[in-house]
Formats: C-alpha cells, sequence, structure tokens
C-alpha cells in the first residue's frame, strides 16, 4: 500500500467578516466544504488536528466531538500562525506510519466580530488584564506587537539598507492579488507612494505594512496516496516539511534579521530533495510586510541582505520570476488571527491549477512558510502535484 501522504480535500468557511458565524461555526463550515471538495465520507476520518487559543471552545477533542469525529490520531500543537505546517509535517509522519489513515485539520475565528480592526496592542496587554508569565517582564516597557515587527525591521534596515519603499513593494504585490479575489477585504489597487504615506503605527511599519484583522476559517484533509486514486481530485503530495524555533516572547530573539526558518527551510528541502530554485510560488506569512522579507532571507530564497533590492525588482508580483501570496495574502486577503491554514490552501489551489486569474503557470511545487509568535516558530511544507522521487 502506497502511503505517501497527500492532500486531497480544502474548503473555506466565509470571509472576511461575518457577524452571523462564530469561530466554532467557522471550523464546522470549512470541515463541510474540504469533505464534500475531498469526496469522501465523514465516517473514513480517523484523524482530527487543529490549534485553539481557546480551551474547552474549540479545543481538538471539543471539536472532534462538535464534528462527531471518532479518531485514533488526534494532535492540538499550537505554534501560534505557523501550527497549520507543522499539523502537516505531523500528520506527514503519522500517516507514513499507519497511525491513522484520513485526517482532518480545521481553523476557524470571528476575530473581526469580535473585536473589530484593532492595531498595536493586541497579543500583549489590555486595560486591567493582568499578565502572567516569561511576557510580564516586557508588558512594562510599553512594547506592542506592531512594535515587535518594528524592530525587526528598523534592525534589517540599519545592517542592510533595506528601506521602507521595498517593504512597500512587498504590500503593493499582495494587493495586485488581492485585486483578483472577490473575497478580499481590501480590493482597491495601492502603490508604494500610498503605503509609505499611510499612517505610521510603529516606526518603520505604516498602517498598510500591517495585516489586516477578519473572521474565517479553513480544513483540509489529508490521507494516502493509496487512498487518494478512488478520489476525484489531483492529490497534492507534502514533499518535505519541518519546522523550529528560536524563541517565543520577542526578548528573547538573539538576531533580528532572520528567523529559525534558516533551520526549519533547509531541512523541509532536504526532506523533499529539492532546493528553492525548483518553487514556483510561495504562500508566505505575511502579518506585517518585514515578515515576507526575512523569512525570504531566512529560508534560502536570497541570502541575507539581498532581500530588499530582490523584491524592489518585483520578482513576488504577478508574473514574478516567484510569485508570494497569490489569493492577497494577509495584508489585503484575510487574517483571522492564525493564518497559517490559508497558506496551505491557496498552495494547493495553485497546484491543482484552479486560481483563475492568479494561476502561476506551470505551478507544479509551492511553499507555504508559516510563521508563529513574533517571527519565532517557523513551519515550513513544501507541497507538489507529482509524486515524489
Amino acid at each position: 500500500m502506497d502511503r505517501t501522504p497527500v492532500i486531497v480535500g480544502i474548503g473555506l468557511s466565509d470571509y472576511p467578516k461575518t457577524p452571523h458565524l462564530d469561530g466554532v461555526q467557522h471550523h464546522a463550515l470549512a470541515a463541510q466544504r474540504a469533505i464534500a471538495d475531498a469526496g469522501i465520507a465523514k465516517s473514513e476520518i480517523d484523524g482530527y488536528v487543529n490549534a485553539s487559543s481557546n480551551m474547552m471552545i474549540d479545543d481538538p477533542v471539543t471539536m472532534a466531538e462538535y464534528l462527531r469525529i471518532n479518531h485514533r490520531y488526534i494532535d492540538g500543537t499550537m505554534t501560534g500562525g505557523s501550527s497549520f505546517e507543522f499539523h502537516v509535517q505531523h500528520l506527514a509522519a503519522a500517516i507514513k506510519e499507519g497511525l491513522c489513515d484520513t485526517a482532518l485539520v480545521t481553523y476557524g475565528s470571528d476575530y473581526l466580530s469580535r473585536m473589530g480592526r484593532s492595531l498595536g496592542t493586541g497579543g500583549f496587554q489590555r486595560p486591567g488584564q493582568r499578565v502572567a508569565g516569561p511576557i510580564q517582564y516586557e508588558v512594562p516597557y510599553g512594547n506592542s506587537l506592531v512594535g515587535a515587527y518594528a524592530m525587526y525591521a528598523m534592525r534589517h534596515m540599519h545592517e542592510y539598507g533595506t528601506t521602507s519603499e521595498q517593504l512597500a513593494e512587498i504590500a503593493v504585490g499582495v494587493r495586485e492579488y488581492a485585486t483578483l479575489n472577490p473575497n478580499a477585504i481590501y480590493r482597491d489597487p495601492i502603490t508604494i507612494d500610498d503605503v509609505i504615506n499611510s499612517r505610521m503605527v510603529a516606526d518603520p511599519l505604516h498602517k498598510l505594512d500591517c495585516c489586516a484583522i477578519t473572521d474565517g476559517g479553513g480544513a483540509f484533509i489529508m490521507t494516502t496516496a493509496e487512498r487518494a486514486k478512488d478520489l476525484p481530485n489531483k492529490p497534492i503530495y507534502v514533499l518535505g516539511a519541518a519546522g523550529a524555533q528560536t524563541h517565543w516572547n520577542i526578548s528573547q530573539q538573539s538576531d533580528f534579521t532572520t528567523s529559525a526558518g534558516a533551520q526549519s527551510g533547509p531541512e523541509a528541502f532536504a526532506r523533499a530533495g529539492l532546493t528553492p530554485a525548483d518553487v514556483d510560488m510561495i504562500m508566505f506569512y505575511d502579518s506585517f510586510t518585514i515578515t515576507c522579507l526575512i523569512l525570504l532571507e531566512s529560508l534560502g530564497f536570497v541570502g541575507r541582505g539581498e532581500g530588499g533590492p530582490f523584491i524592489a525588482e518585483g520578482h513576488l508580483r504577478k508574473g514574478g520570476s516567484l510569485p508570494m501570496n497569490t489569493d492577497g495574502g494577509g495584508l489585503s486577503s484575510c487574517h483571522p488571527g492564525m493564518r497559517g491554514m490559508f497558506l496551505i490552501l491557496e498552495a494547493v489551489r495553485q497546484l491543482r491549477g484552479d486560481a483563475g486569474e492568479a494561476q502561476v503557470p506551470n505551478c507544479k511545487v509551492a511553499l507555504a512558510g508559516g510563521s508563529g509568535g513574533w517571527l519565532s516558530c517557523i513551519g515550513v511544507a513544501i507541497l507538489g502535484n507529482e509524486a515524489p522521487g
């Protein structure tokens, strides 16, 4: 039996704003659509995975009960936005070893409907909130979520001469793809000047350097290549996957010009037997423009300090040599809190050839690079539409 791990079904819930759905319902709607897309019966699913920050609301065991999934393999790995790339890695191993045959991964969030758009303070402390753990030693100094990423941007600028205009090129290119996505929260074209002239949030990051806040959810189904032979969709193969962490809290980051992708990227490529030059398109976690630049360099697509000029040449844009975030990304399409799920779904859509006007020609290999925490945990999944070897 061929137990090569493959993705056979994907599903998106509704986004960007869905006041009629709560987070659990986003899980359920995405799961329903992924199961239908895969062409399987729910009773076949014997593995369930999700990443939850709401224990007893949408944690794996609670959601498995809600979805009526009777599992023999379960995983609740939570590394923030990169969780789902870690899930691909874990499930690939579990399927190969026979710990499960067919697994469902889900995510759902009603972040925008619950909280509205909020930049600058999320993830640290709200008025009256008691803070525990290591982050209590950072809160008194007034740092913010955006401020943490601003430190990466400022340091990279200092070390390598990276400019705000180069970072703005990322936002402009991603928005170009968002104009092709009818569900994207922001669809009006923007220019580099628009980004530079938007409100400064945390120097040097402007408002348009920052991701959207939306509702949304997604799901995908992994199984064996053997089972996929009887299913309607062309299987998408997991060629290689890896994850690594350098820190969690921003005060523990030792180098603000790189990330744990410098470890997980080469490991994933080695497992796939590929190099960055073999990748046709990338799905990067774009919480902020600087996130993409750091991932681009640390995963080995360009050398350290070379990301800014590479980006300025338009390589990440539609028609470029390395198209990025073809659904409009977290910067312009959707970002319900943990966007790593959407990286996987869009990569699969591209590899199937189902991306419409946003389709990357002759796309055979796609890479999803998820970032959790503050560029803390980097998960990498390399997917292809042809069997490995």
